[in-house]
């Protein structure tokens, strides 16, 4: 389930990023706030069991590649090379995620 925190953590982030361009009233920087919030305590609940290098690779490259994805599908210009390069990063953090186990945390029983 830590992965599944991961992922959702990274959709989040997906959110705040896109909240930090397009917010203009009051009520979305509060749902972009609680984005930063959310995606930072799923992020933080994770390091506790998952080597923080890969952790933090697979998120920032999830976000990244949501944040891309969502910005073509709100109008920006959308380019071969772009979708290109999401699948080759999606790749890597696939890569990383299947290649790294569990570990348990400090202060874990």
């Amino acid at each position: 389930m830590k992965w599944g925190n991961v992922f959702i953590a990274a959709i989040f982030e997906v959110g705040w990023v896109m909240g930090l361009k397009y917010a203009d009233s009051v009520l979305e920087w509060i749902a972009t706030i609680v984005c930063i919030i959310v995606s930072f305590y799923l992020l933080m609940k994770a390091t506790n069991v998952l080597p923080v290098g890969t952790l933090y690779a697979v998120f920032t490259g999830l976000g990244t590649a949501g944040t891309v994805i969502l910005g073509m599908v709100l109008g920006e210009p959308v380019q071969l090379v772009k979708l290109l390069l999401i699948m080759v990063l999606l790749c890597g953090v696939l890569g990383l995620k299947l290649t790294t186990g569990e570990q348990k945390g400090e202060g874990e029983s």
